[in-house]
């Protein structure tokens, strides 16, 4: 059984020996027919140490964390993959620990809160703040349950790596292989480790790299990018443009008029346009990414070009009939002055919205040409 040992490294000159020679080690003790691939994109002489400890090293001048990993896979042959930081920040006399779990598991990760984080090992802004908040974001996201995220401490099996196409060129890498796994139907296993004071200087900038994780949680979640925002925005302005066609509203002593119409129509525009994009990231995920949503599922079960072009066509003959409506009005007054703008405001809400079913429909049933 092949294991390949994989440490990102950029200027770690201070660590990265004792790292590669802790795994060596390792392997001796415990009988383990392994590898050390170095990726390093270093500046100092990181290279140079690592090369005459004998092990591979993939050099290259891409800096992130998601590309040191992403290079470095390339050229593993193990039948399992473990990754590690090489600052000393993880004890690599567990990696047998790991290794053990792969029986039954596809992808073990250490779990730093439930082990013992070492007196200034990790900063408090990270340790009670951004792990936690971030953590919390992708298991509420995502419906995973995985206390530690983003911990750098992980073993994988090469056959499934090789199926979750990672693309994450930076600190965000930790949360993609996660949210990947889980959505190509991997057992993940979290096992407790101990977390220590890096060598060296630190690579993180906390509110650089913490909105990359939530980036990318977001474009993996269309529901909250999408569609949560997009139906609060078009129920919120759907309902008062509604109300405030028959005339002003008094609310809490606020006298909502005209100005307020007009914002409601654009809300309601805008919020049916963003669940529209919603619909067309989770069509193109489930066609071409083969995710499973019961959603898109419903949708194409149910609705087609045809109906769906139906229901615009049936949308805006409502607003074009109000709008002859208005026109007979306008025309008994020898088309003289009108004073129609909230049917007129109304009307024009109708007719967008009717255009952007009808041209929605065509663009979702583009993107299931192939599942048809």
């Amino acid at each position: 059984m092949l294991v390949s040992v994989v440490l990102p490294c950029r200027n770690e000159e201070e660590t990265i020996g004792r790292c590669i020679k802790t795994i060596k080690e390792v392997f001796k003790r415990d009988k383990i027919e392994g590898e050390i691939i170095v990726s390093d994109s270093s500046t100092d002489k990181s290279y140079e140490i690592a090369k005459s400890l004998g092990v591979r090293v993939i050099k290259h001048n891409k800096i992130g964390y998601g590309n040191a990993y992403i290079e470095a896979f390339k050229h593993t042959k193990g039948k399992y993959v473990v990754m590690g930081d090489s600052d000393e920040t993880y004890n690599f006399y567990d990696i047998p620990k790991f290794l053990k779990e792969l029986r039954n598991y596809d992808l073990v990760i250490g779990d730093r809160f439930n082990g013992l984080i070492h007196k200034n090992a990790m900063d408090p802004l990270h340790r009670y703040l951004g792990n936690p908040l971030l953590g919390y974001t992708l298991r509420h996201f995502f419906k995973i349950n995985v206390q530690d995220p983003h911990s750098g401490f992980r073993a994988i099996k090469k056959e499934k790596l090789d199926r979750l196409n990672l693309k994450a060129n930076g600190m965000e890498f930790a949360s993609e292989m996660i949210i990947k796994a889980h959505k190509n139907g991997l057992k993940i296993k979290e096992i407790p480790i101990n977390y220590y004071p890096r060598k060296g200087r630190s690579k993180l900038n906390p509110f650089r790299d913490g909105w990359r994780h939530l980036r990318l949680m977001l474009l993996y979640s269309p529901d909250y990018l999408f569609l949560v925002p997009g139906l609060l925005l078009f129920l919120f302005g759907s309902i008062f443009t509604s109300a405030l066609l028959f005339g002003p509203i008094n609310l809490f002593g606020i006298i909502l008029d005209i100005h307020p119409m007009i914002l409601s129509s654009l809300l309601t525009i805008l919020g049916y346009q963003i669940i529209l994009l919603g619909l067309y990231a989770k069509t193109y995920a489930v066609i071409h990414l083969k995710e499973k949503d019961e959603l898109v599922n419903l949708i194409n079960k149910y609705i087609n070009l045809e109906r769906g072009s139906l229901v615009g066509l049936l949308i805006i003959s409502i607003g074009v009939i109000m709008g002859i409506k208005i026109f007979y009005i306008w025309s008994r007054t020898n088309f003289g002055a009108l004073d129609q703008i909230r049917p007129a405001i109304f009307i024009l809400t109708l007719i967008v919205i009717g255009i952007q079913t009808i041209f929605s429909s065509f663009l979702l049933s583009i993107l299931g040409l192939e599942q048809e």
